[in-house]
């Protein structure tokens, strides 16, 4: 079934997205949020998670609210910057160059404008895929999937050569990372959620959904990344996303 959808070009550049800032009430701790553009030689572009919903943008104390996501933190900034097309926008795309989305998993951060790029299709792990709605938060409003051309994820595949899918569950019962290999800055391990933070790993991935499988999933990638040499970008550290390359820049 990847076969149908392995791309046609090898990675050459990557941009990573902000999608704006969140207070987490634990700590607390200040995160970006944050997606990512990659870009093939044959002119293909792979955006991976879309951030919070445009509800967001327009109203964030309101949508919180109806999502009941201030038990969990806060909004403190996003703008209609921080939504995916205009942060394409910065690279010089719009939503049509898009070729392929792809969901790391469907928590509320990630899977806000899952339905903004018709025809795009989704590649997403089939554990996600298979829950009745995307797991979004656990306030009163629900998502449904959007009518797309879904390519599930059941193990690690390479989608090219130098753009490896990875399957971590533990965060979310779909959790993928990746690992992309650049021109310049040779290879670059995305955790997603799969370690949000580098201190994550000490803390034993304390409130993960299976906390076993985030351990047992972190170490793999991070012993990856090792053997690599990988520059390892983290789903939501703090420490690392205020001096992080961001769009319009890239990684080459």
């Amino acid at each position: 079934m990847m076969d149908e959808i392995l791309l046609k070009g090898k990675p050459i550049r990557l941009a990573v997205l902000d999608y704006g800032l969140f207070e987490v009430h634990s700590g607390p701790r200040t995160i970006g949020i944050c997606g990512f553009a990659v870009q093939t030689d044959a002119g293909e572009v792979v955006l991976i998670d879309t951030g919070f919903p445009e509800k967001y943008v327009d109203d964030a104390e309101a949508a919180t609210l109806e999502d009941g996501l201030g038990s969990f933190g806060r909004v403190l900034r996003i703008t209609p910057e921080n939504t995916p097309h205009a942060q394409l926008a910065k690279l010089g795309l719009s939503t049509a160059d898009v070729t392929l989305m792809i969901q790391s998993h469907t928590h509320i951060d990630h899977v806000g404008h899952m339905d903004g790029f018709p025809g795009v299709p989704i590649l997403i792990a089939k554990a996600e895929r298979d829950l009745p709605r995307p797991l979004y938060w656990s306030g009163k409003q629900a998502m449904e999937w959007p009518l797309r051309d879904y390519h599930l994820v059941t193990q690690d595949f390479s989608l090219a050569p130098g753009f490896e899918v990875l399957l971590c569950p533990g965060h979310a019962p779909g959790q993928l990372a990746f690992m992309v290999k650049l021109p310049d800055t040779g290879w670059v391990l995305l955790t997603s959620d799969a370690i949000s933070r580098a201190a994550e790993i000490d803390e034993g991935f304390a409130g993960s959904w299976n906390v076993p499988l985030a351990i047992s999933h972190g170490a793999r990638i991070m012993s990856l990344a090792q053997q690599r040499d990988a520059l390892v970008i983290y789903g939501h550290s703090p420490q690392q996303w205020p001096d992080l390359r961001k769009a319009p820049d890239w990684f080459t």
